[in-house]
């Protein structure tokens, strides 16, 4: 007699991210006939940790980043391999992906391939219960809701200009709804851009690389005051607090230990200062990779030095269990942001909420940049009932997505209320 929760079926193709990059896509089906779609998004700032991407390198085809290796992987190995294994042993599918690559980073299926099976298995299992899918993984209805957290001024490079800090983010942690939060978001996110036009005398704010406004500046401090300013010029200062990404690892210089920041090249303690400074000046609720993803020691210092936020590594902790036990030993990061693609697999990502949770740090999940629209990093977030979510500018489809998932998840769950943040903040 067949068993209908079997997978029957593997099938990879490409498709392509809100970036128009290549990416793989993966359908698993059961023999009930059941579908589970999962895709593999890319990051624009990568840890050196996180699980390799496979890409194909062929210059005549999309300049290199087609994905038919990963293609080929998933239908041809991992397919195969799986094939009659039990839609909701998510583990032991996880675990046999796994062991068929045998390398630390997942270099040799691809972890692309492996995330997309993984994702798209994780699903299966929820269609064949006829549930969304936060729900299945949530075991049931949810208590409480993440705070949406917008980043709206986007650093990094333009041509010449090279803003050190990565994301400027508002977080309406104080909104007493998910309708609030978000109506607070469509208040403050254009009135920035009204703010930079005019520090900029009226040249028109330009959008920046996640979809947020381009800063007129290179200087972190001018572009938190300009940040601040839209926020109170809307009536929220009493509702919004922030967040920084640093992604230091993108302007760090091995070669002389230092980090670009606004024309200067400053030390690992000039960034911890910086970082103290802007703390000090406004509410933060954490701050990230604010140092290179090697740098134990200086992460040490920054968890010491910095009082008035929490301080949480992404490129520094890839969503690796292992990672994250170390900076928890060494008091080095207070939390992570969790992109299970960093990892390469549900099960694994899972594992490192676990372990922040279990030992009082804080998750916070994210989108990458340049996602798809159906990421099921909204499905996680709401299913392991974080305190935030990384939901980028308020302005592409797919953060859009982002925006409506919780929407709808707070109709869906009336009971659930949202985290409350100050329960662990700092200021």
């Amino acid at each position: 007699m067949m068993n209908g929760n079997k997978i029957k079926s593997v099938h990879a193709r490409q498709i392509f991210d809100s970036k128009c990059r290549p990416i793989i896509e993966v359908d698993v089906t059961t023999e009930n006939g059941k579908l589970g779609r999962g895709s593999a998004s890319t990051g624009t700032s990568v840890g050196m940790y996180e699980a390799k991407i496979l890409t194909d390198g062929d210059p005549s085809r999309f300049s290199g980043k087609s994905v038919y290796k990963a293609i080929d992987n998933v239908n041809n190995i991992i397919g195969p391999a799986i094939r009659g294994m039990d839609i909701y042993d998510q583990e032991a599918i996880d675990l046999r992906m796994i062991g068929l690559d045998g390398t630390p980073q997942k270099e040799k299926l691809g972890g692309n391939a492996v995330y997309a099976v993984s994702t798209a298995c994780v699903r299966a299992a929820a269609e064949t219960e006829g549930m969304p899918l936060y729900r299945y993984l949530a075991g049931g209805s949810l208590r409480t809701l993440p705070i949406p957290t917008f980043n709206s001024i986007n650093g990094g490079k333009y041509g010449d200009f090279w803003m050190g800090v990565q994301e400027f983010t508002f977080c309406p942690y104080r909104a007493e709804s998910m309708e609030e939060a978000v109506d607070i978001a469509m208040h403050v996110f254009p009135m920035i851009g009204r703010v930079i036009t005019e520090y900029q005398k009226g040249k028109q704010a330009l959008v920046g690389h996640y979809y947020g406004w381009q800063p007129p500046t290179e200087d972190p401090a001018v572009t938190m005051e300009l940040l601040h300013e839209a926020v109170v010029r809307c009536g929220y200062e009493d509702k919004v607090a922030y967040a920084l990404d640093f992604a230091s690892s993108e302007v760090y210089d091995e070669a002389s230990g230092t980090y670009y920041m606004a024309g200067d090249r400053l030390t690992a303690d000039e960034m911890i200062g910086l970082a103290r400074e802007l703390s000090e000046r406004y509410p933060f609720l954490y701050i990230e990779d604010l140092l290179d993803e090697n740098d134990w020691e200086g992460y040490q210092r920054a968890v010491r030095e910095v009082k008035r936020s929490i301080i949480i590594g992404d490129d520094f902790i890839v969503t690796s269990e292992d990672r994250l036990r170390r900076a928890y030993e060494l008091h080095a990061a207070e939390g992570f942001i969790f992109k299970p693609n960093q990892v390469g697999t549900i099960t694994e990502s899972l594992r490192t909420h676990r372990f922040a949770e279990e030992h009082g740090m804080i998750t916070i999940p994210s989108q990458r940049g340049g996602g798809v629209i159906d990421d099921v990093v909204m499905d996680l977030c709401l299913a392991m009932q974080v305190p935030a979510v990384k939901n980028s500018a308020p302005r592409s489809g797919e953060r859009i997505y982002a925006c409506n998932m919780l929407y709808r998840a707070a109709d869906e769950n009336p009971q659930a209320k949202l985290y409350d943040f100050s329960q662990i903040k700092r200021f």
